[in-house]
């Protein structure tokens, strides 16, 4: 049971990540799912998206809770029955959920290179200034993902990542910052949780990760 790693991000708030090492065989057999979200998996034309799906499923069977606690409203944001609050994300060989009392949006990505090739399209470049050459794919991907969390947290048509949401200066090493969406003639902020997130594959190179969390 692969459970890679929990943190715990205030007394309310516990993120949980679960590194997909099993068959896609095997995770289908551990969990029950709705008739909905049964014709949902069986409409993902790639095995990875399914897997993933199965795995946020696990997650769910270890906070206690099952896909039958877990519906999408009309703009397609998770809920659970209960009234906790979660955010759900997936990426590659992870995928992680956020349970919390706030309102919450958490994003999971992999470190690649082409973060930088897409960067104009959703930061100020300047933010990746007098950094090395792997700190800046580390910084704009933890930057991609304060913008998806938000988006994630408000889920409000509209939003954009370039135009308004703004993230405030920050240090890779703080592990911390804050933001704003400037957004329908108001402004909201943001604390930003990060965190570096290593795949520990003795097999092959290991990856890294950034798991960011956004919190009004």
């Amino acid at each position: 049971m692969p459970l890679h790693q929990t943190l715990k991000i205030n007394d309310s708030t516990t993120i949980y990540l679960w590194k997909i090492t099993e068959p896609f065989e095997d995770l289908f057999d551990t969990v029950a799912l709705t008739d909905v979200n049964y014709i949902r998996l069986n409409t993902m034309k790639s095995e990875g998206h399914q897997k993933g799906f199965l795995s946020v499923r696990m997650l769910l069977n270890h906070c206690g809770y099952s896909d039958f606690d877990l519906y999408y409203d009309e703009f397609g944001k998770p809920h659970l029955n209960d009234g906790k609050h979660i955010s759900i994300s997936h990426s590659f060989d992870f995928s992680a959920i956020a349970i919390s009392d706030e309102n919450i949006g958490i994003d999971l990505e992999l470190i690649k290179e082409k973060v930088l090739k897409i960067a104009p399209r959703f930061m100020e470049i300047s933010h990746l200034e007098h950094l090395s050459h792997q700190d800046q794919m580390k910084k704009a991907t933890i930057i991609w993902g304060i913008k998806e969390s938000i988006f994630k947290l408000e889920n409000e048509v509209g939003i954009s990542f370039l135009d308004h949401i703004f993230e405030n200066p920050f240090q890779l090493a703080e592990k911390k910052c804050t933001a704003e969406l400037h957004f329908n003639n108001t402004i909201q902020q943001y604390t930003i949780y990060f965190e570096e997130i290593d795949s520990n594959d003795s097999e092959q190179m290991s990856q890294n990760y950034t798991l960011v969390c956004a919190m009004k």
